[in-house]
């Protein structure tokens, strides 16, 4: 690969690996899912419009998690945990408060990865303390996507130490 040129805006290292967090089970008290459609939106804008991205959707291979015995279920919660923290970026959509949610964000942020949060929570301390970006709406979030703003602040942040948790796009 020819090295970058120095008027690109953009500096592709490698494979850029997204986890797609986002509210499933929420506060419901029985078996069932908040409306999962987002999670196809946003993943096909990272795969279209995020050189180099591949996402992870945690429903994609787990779609009837919801059913999983005791010890099926603590070893697939367990797993995304662990993921978490191993990929490149964790991006979560958080229209209400979400436990499981919550702690995918703490393990990747305390393990130095770049979290991007969807969400509405801006006053949220999770939210708020725990992200890179935040991004109120589906569509300001979808924005910054196709117009390459957030290729660029991926870029800028994980070439800045110092950039963590600003809440930038808020």
């Amino acid at each position: 690969m020819p090295p970058p040129r120095e008027n690109s805006l953009i500096i592709v290292r490698k494979q850029m690996r997204f986890f797609l967090a986002g509210i499933m089970q929420g506060s419901h008290l029985g078996p069932v899912l908040h409306n999962q459609e987002y999670r196809q939106r946003i993943k096909q804008l990272v795969v279209d419009h995020v050189p180099g991205a591949s996402v992870y959707d945690p429903l994609a291979d787990h779609g009837n998690s919801i059913e999983y015995d005791d010890q099926r279920g603590r070893e697939v919660f367990l797993y995304h945990n662990q993921l978490s923290a191993e990929v490149d970026v964790l991006l979560a959509f958080v229209p209400e408060a979400s436990m499981g949610t919550a702690i995918e964000m703490w393990q990747a942020y305390r393990h130095g990865r770049i979290v991007i949060a969807i969400s509405p929570l801006v006053l949220n301390w999770t939210v708020r303390f725990l992200s890179h970006l935040i991004y109120p709406t589906v569509e300001e979030f979808e924005s910054a996507v196709v117009t390459g703003t957030l290729a660029r602040r991926l870029n800028e942040i994980g070439n800045s130490a110092s950039s963590c948790c600003a809440a930038g796009e808020v």
